[in-house]
């Protein structure tokens, strides 16, 4: 019999109510007291393969260099093999499409860096989006309260812990994460990192339950908008307030603190967005060139004459 369990053909098995005999979960269905499956278990033994939370579980400190508006795999695998440990790829403030992002990610898979991106807001098209193209780090922007976050969360992480949907998308190719020991489907929820941006007052008043949301992995505290929102410069009592606002959030929920490269040495912060991938071209040049850099000639007359 092809489908044992099959309701009666045009008739209400009446499934709602009751359950069948050998069911775990019986009576009423009720997703609040659903007993969760084995089924999507990882194993026993299985060991996290994405090496940036391998080193934010250790305590390391860990980059992102950011691809802000390329769309060129060329660009973006040059950047992944610079020797940042993820690539912040730009979604909040950039206007590319998630299908030049695929491109770019499936270009050079297992580049030094992981795939990761800092996407528009906590939403589910633009979190499963990332998501199913191969992000291991996913940055969310201006988390303002404790339903944010756990929306996040839940866009990032599949059953139980998240509501992430199983749809596929190049994350299973066996070239992306599909060959993983112990599946993708059962080890990702352990495997990606998760950061929260915490850029506004709302965002600092809540920071200690986004941070202590499980799932969350790091919160970020946001140098350039937390000046946007309160008003203040860094270096201001009232702006460092909010960064150790922020500070205390995380270490408090034992989770990492983020921030701007520029804070690599203050204390607690751990992960860091670098500069984009203009700048690192700039800073690459000016190191290789030395006392050559910008020692062009100067032609008296034509286009490169000096402006009169």
């Amino acid at each position: 019999m092809q489908f044992p369990l099959a309701a009666p053909a045009g008739k209400d098995s009446g499934a709602i109510t009751k359950a069948p005999p050998d069911a775990v979960n019986q009576g009423m269905l009720d997703p609040a007291k659903w007993k969760y499956g084995p089924a999507f278990d990882a194993p026993s033994n299985s060991k996290i393969w994405n090496p940036v939370m391998i080193k934010m579980m250790k305590g390391e400190k860990v980059t992102g260099g950011t691809v802000f508006s390329s769309d060129s795999p060329e660009t973006y695998c040059a950047m992944a093999n610079a020797g940042y440990d993820f690539i912040w790829t730009e979604m909040q403030h950039d206007a590319r499409d998630w299908e030049a992002v695929g491109r770019m990610w499936k270009a050079c898979p297992h580049a030094k860096a992981v795939p990761g991106v800092r996407v528009a807001y906590t939403d589910e098209r633009e979190i499963q989006h990332a998501m199913d193209l191969g992000a291991l780090v996913i940055v969310v922007p201006t988390v303002r309260s404790v339903e944010e976050g756990k929306a996040a969360r839940d866009w990032t992480m599949f059953p139980p812990l998240g509501k992430r949907s199983l749809g596929g998308g190049q994350a299973f190719d066996p070239e992306m994460w599909g060959a993983v020991p112990g599946g993708y489907r059962n080890t990702i929820n352990d495997n990606v990192v998760l950061v929260e941006m915490i850029e506004t007052l709302e965002g600092a008043v809540a920071a200690r339950e986004i941070a202590a949301i499980p799932g969350v992995t790091a919160i970020f505290a946001a140098s350039g908008d937390l000046g946007n929102f309160s008003g203040y410069k860094q270096g201001t009592p009232d702006y460092e307030r909010l960064i150790n606002i922020v500070h205390d959030a995380a270490i408090g929920a034992g989770k990492r603190l983020c921030g701007p490269f520029a804070w690599r040495d203050r204390p607690d912060f751990t992960c860091f967005q670098n500069a984009s991938e203009t700048a690192a071209i700039a800073r690459g040049v000016a190191a290789e060139l030395g006392p050559l850099k910008d020692t062009q000639g100067k032609p008296e007359v034509g286009p490169y004459a000096p402006k009169k």
